[in-house]
């Protein structure tokens, strides 16, 4: 069963590439991207687009996660298909991809699909990342 639901995520995040491709040209003018990893900052690049589904799923977490850890984790969103050249620089094979870096700006981790809040801020916890800011 494990195989086939391997097989399954794959599969769907295949069709979310084939699509990207298809749509790459329908956007407008693409959003500047910031330094990554952001300097001194743990980091978490989540690349996606605004039209993949699982990529949609994720953005409500994203966004409440820039407001829970604003200031003490940088959390960026790429869209590759408004970005294409993102992908070949970053080694993408599906999305979303999500690359874990720590405060040094090196690679800790990457993950493929859909990923919930909670292993997210599993990730954050292991990089030291203060849950709460300190006042």
């Amino acid at each position: 069963m494990t195989k086939i639901k391997w097989f399954i995520g794959i599969w769907f995040v295949m069709i979310c590439w084939a699509a990207a491709i298809s749509f790459a040209g329908d956007s407008e003018t693409p959003a500047k991207i910031p330094p990554i990893p952001t300097p001194g900052m743990v980091t978490m690049l989540d690349l996606g687009a605004h039209k993949c589904i699982p990529c949609k799923m994720m953005a409500p977490i994203i966004t409440e996660l820039q407001k829970e850890y604003a200031g003490r984790a940088s959390i960026i969103f790429i869209d590759v298909w408004e970005h294409q050249d993102q992908t070949q620089r970053f080694g993408i094979r599906g999305i979303p991809t999500q690359i874990f870096y720590d405060k040094e700006g090196k690679e800790i981790s990457r993950h493929m699909g859909f990923l919930d809040k909670k292993s997210i801020v599993a990730t954050f916890e292991s990089l030291n990342v203060p849950k709460e800011n300190s006042k």
